[in-house]
């Protein structure tokens, strides 16, 4: 069956001589392996369209139970260069993708999320927003959309006891209205360097707890610096 859809690359690397392997989130299908071929050959401009961030709209021969599509066709959706730019917002929206990456299943749609990574990138790429709130905002709809969204007053998971996401100025009130959804409508309460530390290690508590996958991030040490510290790039 030939499928069209739109996609956001996760990562890709080589295969053969001239190939690569893509490993897309894709809107209607979920998190999928496309090999493509000769897009490493000079000629080709597919290398281009298969790097990590790029939002791509996809037309590929898919087959139920194999673990590699083949691409038929690739064009860009949209470009965003800004993000690129930008230090602090490209080691963010790494990892936003290494997470999706880390916790989708294969063949598992959830175009609700995959709306509002394309948002979140979106928003980088235009500094419409404080990244941290941008990151925040997504680790919320991952939990959300996956099975696990926060519930503030929860205490406890089994074999865990959370901190307090309340216990900052504005802490609490900041992760409701992520947990809303609506990144037209992001929390405008001031982060205080108190608050920064609690959302930050709060959320994290919780993917570590849910997606065993988090643990491998590479970058998150750096990332949860960024995110708690508010440290800015120079």
């Amino acid at each position: 069956m030939i499928v069209h859809t739109p996609a956001i690359v996760l990562k890709s690397f080589s295969y053969g001589d001239t190939s690569l392997i893509a490993r897309c989130f894709s809107r209607d299908y979920g998190k999928i392996n496309l090999i493509v071929k000769g897009a490493r050959s000079k000629r080709s401009p597919k290398s281009a369209q298969f790097q990590p961030l790029s939002y791509v709209d996809l037309v590929y021969r898919n087959k139920p139970n194999r673990e590699l599509q083949i691409l038929s066709k690739v064009n860009f959706r949209e470009s965003w260069p800004g993000i690129l730019k930008d230090l602090r917002s490209i080691t963010l929206s790494m990892a936003i993708l290494e997470m999706t990456e880390k916790t989708l299943s294969e063949d598992d749609p959830h175009p609700g999320l995959f709306n509002n990574l394309a948002d979140v990138l979106r928003a980088f790429n235009e500094k419409k927003a404080d990244p941290n709130i941008l990151f925040w905002f997504y680790e919320c709809s991952l939990l959300t959309h996956l099975g696990f969204r926060p519930d503030l007053d929860q205490r406890e998971l089994p074999g865990l006891v959370l901190p307090d996401p309340n216990s900052g100025p504005n802490s609490g009130i900041i992760i409701k209205r992520l947990l809303d959804e609506n990144i037209q409508n992001l929390p405008e309460e001031l982060v205080t360097p108190k608050d920064r530390q609690i959302i930050s290690n709060y959320l994290w508590i919780l993917m570590r707890y849910h997606f065993d996958g988090m643990a491998k991030i590479r970058s998150m040490a750096v990332v949860r610096q960024i995110l708690a510290d508010n440290y800015f790039f120079v």
